[in-house]
């Protein structure tokens, strides 16, 4: 990267530096796994989730000191706010 901070709006007045971001997940399709469902529940005891989602929660993002941002926006709306965020700032 150019050295310019790169933010991803995750929604609910929140967002996140590019450089935390571990990987944006998709709450229908891994919460099925009893590995993701314990992983998000040891999280929350542990007060590292945030919630961003002002209804049910679409994807979650999760950063590199193991903070779990819940968002609204679709995994793939994500994807593409921060891949604008990059070709802009970049």
């Amino acid at each position: 990267m150019s050295g310019r901070v790169v933010y991803l709006d995750v929604g609910g007045s929140a967002a996140v530096e590019d450089e935390r971001i571990v990987g944006v997940f998709d709450m229908d399709n891994t919460t099925w796994s009893y590995l993701t469902r314990d992983f998000l529940a040891r999280a929350e005891q542990r007060g590292l989730v945030k919630n961003a989602a002002e209804d049910l929660p679409r994807s979650f993002v999760l950063c590199a000191d193991e903070t779990v941002i819940l968002t609204q926006p679709s995994t793939g709306t994500l994807v593409r706010r921060l891949e604008n965020q990059e070709r802009t700032n970049g």
